[in-house]
């Protein structure tokens, strides 16, 4: 029984294959990647990424043809941009042809079934993206990736989002080398601060993350042997910079730390009971 479709292509010619981690997200069901020849292949899920809508995927065998990734970095609004996938899941190998109509947007995707994330430095194109398109490759006129198809505006005619493929590169490499994705993690619970909330709190900034508590009692501001415990972090701490990037709501805490690897060494500019002071974090594996 087929349950859901969605797009991908290969990264490596030993069947690496890159799609949304949503069209991949359920753990119970067998996938096959068929190619554009309509050759079928059983497929398992060798990562999913719990930061970005991401998963790989091997396929067994030799010789797949592997897409070259470019520099999402260089890319240029009204530069010209490919799609290719599924669309509707009945179109296979669908090819439409746009522009890129903005960078770095910041958009809330929905699944249809109550799951919804936040995406952010997204590459916004008209090429046209339909459901099925989900994990196909946006490319630019020299046949480089440069996103991974994610979403579409509802509501809305052409206006299709893509990851950058700069933000899915070191999740490759990762998969590559090890086999799975490793993400790194320091170990608070946070509220990104906004105007309101410095208002309403008498704070002395309006971007940063403030380490708090949760609800319960097991549920700590620092957790006990993290990163930022053995840093020396603490509740009502603000952590104002990662590494000299400002930490405010089109740039969230969980994002800076998953440009990094597991073992890097970040400098974190924390505001500590009025004085503000750089703390250096080694970051270590989420559990």
């Amino acid at each position: 029984q087929q349950i859901g479709s969605g797009s991908g292509f290969f990264v490596s010619s030993d069947g690496l294959v890159v799609t949304n981690r949503h069209v991949a997200s359920d753990e119970r069901a067998d996938y096959t990647v068929i190619t554009n020849e309509g050759k079928e292949f059983p497929a398992r899920v060798l990562a999913r990424d719990p930061n970005n809508d991401i998963a790989v995927l091997k396929v067994e065998g030799k010789d797949f043809p592997a897409l070259s990734l470019g520099d999402s970095d260089a890319v240029k609004v009204g530069q010209t941009a490919i799609a290719i996938g599924n669309p509707l899941g009945e179109f296979a190998n669908s090819v439409s042809r746009g522009i890129i109509s903005g960078l770095k947007r910041t958009v809330s995707a929905g699944s249809g079934f109550g799951e919804e994330e936040r995406l952010t430095g997204i590459i916004q194109t008209d090429a046209a993206i339909n459901p099925g398109n989900s994990g196909g490759p946006l490319l630019n006129i020299s046949g480089q990736v440069i996103g991974v198809n994610v979403a579409m505006a509802q509501g809305a005619e052409n206006i299709g989002f893509a990851l950058p493929i700069n933000q899915v590169k070191r999740i490759v490499e990762q998969v590559k080398t090890t086999g799975k994705i490793s993400t790194p993690y320091v170990g608070i619970r946070y509220v990104l601060l906004n105007e309101d909330i410095q208002k309403q709190n008498n704070l002395p900034f309006s971007h940063g993350a403030l380490v708090l508590r949760g609800e319960t009692m097991t549920d700590f501001a620092v957790i006990p042997g993290s990163p930022a415990d053995k840093a020396g972090v603490v509740e009502n701490d603000i952590i104002l910079e990662i590494s000299g990037t400002k930490i405010d709501e089109d740039h969230p805490l969980g994002n800076l730390i998953a440009e990094h690897n597991v073992g890097d060494e970040i400098t974190l500019k924390v505001w500590h009971k009025g004085e503000t002071k750089d703390v250096k974090v080694k970051l270590e594996e989420r559990r």
